[in-house]
């Protein structure tokens, strides 16, 4: 039998616990630093209601990693939800993101198509790939950041209305120069057309049971041998060796899969990594629901210090005559690794940290492969790769 490492039991890392189990020739350790599995996927309750920690609807372009979900995890459809943004000075709801449709009814619709007209970039055959990188222009025609691509794409107009205060507080900067990685996606489109809950050839689910993904967690790792509240753990990389804490002995491991971040993972030779974190709010409202219809998210970006608004009874389907629902408040925040921001710089310290990693040590995940673009779908495609190759 052979043996492997999983530092991290996220959803990376129940899914490539599930994997080896799969295999049926591995022995399986998972050290996890929180008391309970999956991370910011795993389902909480509060006044009865379920949540997580931002809506974690499954979303992928991939069928065979909707089915080994679907399997383990039965999903129904939630194609038809819809989101908002709050442009405070037109005092309007428009739609996310931002579509053709909307800008008929802005009060300064005919500025903003003459700056679409002008627009450079908007009269290129530009989309993204599933990474979220541009497709359809040269390497010389690629913008240098953030707000040269928007300004290109929409005009000072909607990128003032939609981007350019919601961008800074996103990634707590100063200005959107700052950012000038195309690693990430917004929602696919510059300027959306036809159909407003359309996500072209995407493949949406959400978990049918109450408590959301918790009980693939559990599944994923039943074959493991699971280390919880897992702070003291010591790694010898040259060897694979690892142990849980200082009074236990080393142990030897064939396979090491790292889930979080590489600086947290590896000696921080090369200093942190920059991450945004996110404060939750939570608010128990007197009513069946408040947000319309088919409406799952409120995005504002404006000058408030929120960005984004859920009703989770929309996503999760559960409790819908309760006379109460939940909403959360998301705000950016120092605290935690959520997001790696996409700065080249931090990318390229970030491919430093691969570069260490010696043979059958394999880094995955959001955090592991500092990636702001990667999802659960992803996770699951990686875990596929590394499984192809072992």
């Amino acid at each position: 039998m052979k043996r492997a490492l999983i530092i991290g039991g996220g959803f990376a890392g129940c899914v490539a616990a599930h994997f080896f189990a799969m295999r049926g020739d591995w022995v399986v350790d998972l050290f996890e630093k929180n008391h309970f599995l999956g991370a910011g996927v795993r389902t909480f309750f509060k006044g009865g209601h379920p949540f997580t920690f931002g809506p974690r609807h499954f979303l992928t372009q991939n069928s065979d990693t909707f089915d080994y979900l679907n399997k383990f995890c039965p999903l129904r459809s939630c194609s038809e939800h819809q989101f908002l943004s709050y442009v405070e000075r037109d005092r309007a709801f428009y739609n996310f993101p931002m579509h053709v449709d909307d800008l008929i009814k802005m009060p300064d619709s005919d500025l903003i198509f003459s700056e679409l007209e002008n627009a450079e970039l908007s009269r290129k055959q530009i989309r993204f790939d599933p990474a979220g990188n541009i497709v359809g222009l040269g390497q010389s025609e690629l913008p240098n950041n953030l707000e040269e691509f928007w300004l290109g794409s929409v005009g000072s107009t909607l990128y003032s209305k939609f981007v350019d205060n919601y961008n800074k507080k996103m990634w707590q900067v100063e200005s959107n120069t700052s950012i000038d990685s195309f690693g990430w996606s917004p929602k696919g489109v510059t300027l959306k057309t036809g159909p407003r809950e359309s996500w072209d050839d995407a493949i949406t689910g959400y978990p049918f049971a109450a408590n959301g993904y918790n009980d693939f967690f559990n599944l994923a790792t039943e074959q493991a041998t699971v280390f919880l509240s897992a702070l003291d753990w010591e790694l010898d990389l040259e060897t694979k060796r690892a142990r849980i804490d200082s009074n236990s002995p080393w142990v030897e491991y064939d396979v090491i899969i790292n889930t979080i971040s590489l600086d947290d993972f590896l000696p921080p030779v090369y200093g942190p990594l920059k991450y945004i974190g996110r404060d939750l709010e939570l608010i128990i409202m007197p009513a069946r629901e408040v947000l319309p219809k088919d409406i799952f998210f409120l995005y504002y970006p404006g000058e408030e210090k929120y960005t984004r608004i859920v009703e989770y009874k929309k996503l999760t389907k559960q409790l819908l005559d309760s006379p109460t629902t939940l909403l959360s408040i998301e705000y950016p925040s120092d605290r935690g690794k959520h997001y790696p921001v996409p700065i080249r710089s931090e990318i390229e310290k970030a491919e430093k940290y691969k570069a260490l990693l010696p043979e059958s040590v394999f880094s995955i995940g959001r955090a592991g492969a500092y990636d702001y673009g990667v999802d659960m779908d992803d996770c699951i495609e990686q875990v596929m790769e590394i499984f192809d190759c072992l």
